[in-house]
């Protein structure tokens, strides 16, 4: 049981800076020395914010000699590549650990088990698994971004009981409330980058920041797909450009002038390949986010966008927020389209986890490996 609590630690550590190591991963490290039963703590690391210094050796240099015959318990496989650090492997063996215990193998081409593989040539007793789902679903941007090529995508959508997310009228809808508004600034501080499309940019006019207490500098990128090119100087978004940086994906055939005005104003533009309808084509908007390092994307696009990355088979978590109030006969936008739907009622999104957020109640989904 000692060797599943101290992998909990270093999976709690890691999950303190989601969001800060893009594009690395952010890795937490527990070294434990002793004996079975008198077992303690001399060493704790996290990636740092950035990406480097990786875990393994922030945890390795505060326990300094007390890491000599200790074991190491690690969320994800060491690397063993020579990059802008040397690998964690080499730190590891030059420490006189004895036992690595590791979550999950790292699928990067560039280590994907040799690390594993050289600890066990240096002498190093090696154990994998432990915790593993826990570990995989923490890593699961960079996961995401090798293996698939883009960002994981995590979709938010509010809805009231009877299932819309927006009235008819130009009034914006109130749905949920300070809990679970507290809840989706939190899953933004962990997000590398917060992605919506030109019309909620347009009708919600959001900053799409965190605005917990303490947490205001977590604020990630923001992200709008804007295929021709209608974010208006005026909106929050592009007068807060330099305050927090602001991305817009769009198509070839958008306006030139545009691009360049927004860039005057600290905007980044891209532009992407466009599907045949003229929009921003998805997939390619993610290979190109994933190309820039970002491994985990927290969709609050409406239901419009949600629907188009359900369509394309983009969404990995989803969480659906129900409020306690009802909009009643007039109705208005659904929060559900078709595609989402189909997702959800045939199970390739799961229900994982269900709470209470105050009076609203919050369901996440996952997507079925």
């Amino acid at each position: 049981m000692s060797d599943a609590r101290f992998m909990r630690l270093a999976l709690a550590l890691g999950l303190r800076h989601l969001g800060r190591t893009w594009p690395n991963p952010s890795v937490g490290a527990v070294v434990v020395a002793g004996p079975p039963g008198a077992e303690r703590i001399v060493g704790q690391g996290i990636t740092a914010p950035g990406g480097r210094p990786h875990g393994e050796p922030v945890a390795l240099a505060q326990a300094g000699a007390a890491a000599r015959g200790a074991t190491l318990y690690v969320t994800l496989e060491p690397c063993s590549h020579h990059g802008r650090t040397p690998p964690c492997t080499d730190a590891i063996v030059a420490a006189g650990i004895a036992r690595v215990v590791s979550a999950i193998e790292d699928p990067d081409p560039r280590v994907a088990g040799r690390g594993h593989a050289q600890l066990r040539a240096a002498g190093i007793a090696v154990e994998t698994g432990l915790l593993a789902e826990e570990a995989r679903r923490d890593h699961l941007g960079h996961v995401t971004r090798i293996t698939q090529g883009r960002p994981t995508v995590h979709l938010k959508l509010a809805r009231t009981q009877d299932g819309f997310a927006a009235a008819s009228g130009p009034e914006r809808l109130r749905i949920t409330g300070a809990v679970a508004d507290g809840a989706v600034h939190l899953w933004r501080a962990h997000a590398d980058a917060i992605l919506v499309g030109i019309g909620t940019a347009r009708a919600d006019d959001p900053s799409l920041t965190v605005r917990l207490p303490g947490l205001a500098s977590r604020s990630p990128q923001r992200v709008v797909l804007d295929s021709r090119l209608l974010l208006q100087p005026s909106s929050v978004l592009v007068r807060t450009a330099h305050d927090v940086p602001t991305l817009v994906l769009t198509t070839r055939g958008a306006p030139a002038h545009a691009k360049r005005m927004l860039e005057s104003l600290g905007v980044e533009v891209t532009r992407v390949a466009e599907d045949g309808r003229g929009q921003v084509d998805l997939p390619a908007a993610l290979a190109a986010l994933a190309e820039r390092g970002l491994t985990r994307l927290c969709s609050e696009g409406g239901p419009h966008l949600a629907d188009a990355l359900a369509r394309a088979d983009l969404i990995d978590q989803c969480t659906l927020i129900t409020g306690p109030g009802a909009l009643g006969p007039a109705g208005g936008l659904p929060a559900m389209g078709a595609n989402l739907r189909a997702l959800i009622d045939t199970g390739r999104l799961r229900p994982v986890l269900a709470r209470d957020l105050g009076p609203d109640r919050a369901v996440t989904y996952e997507r079925i490996p």
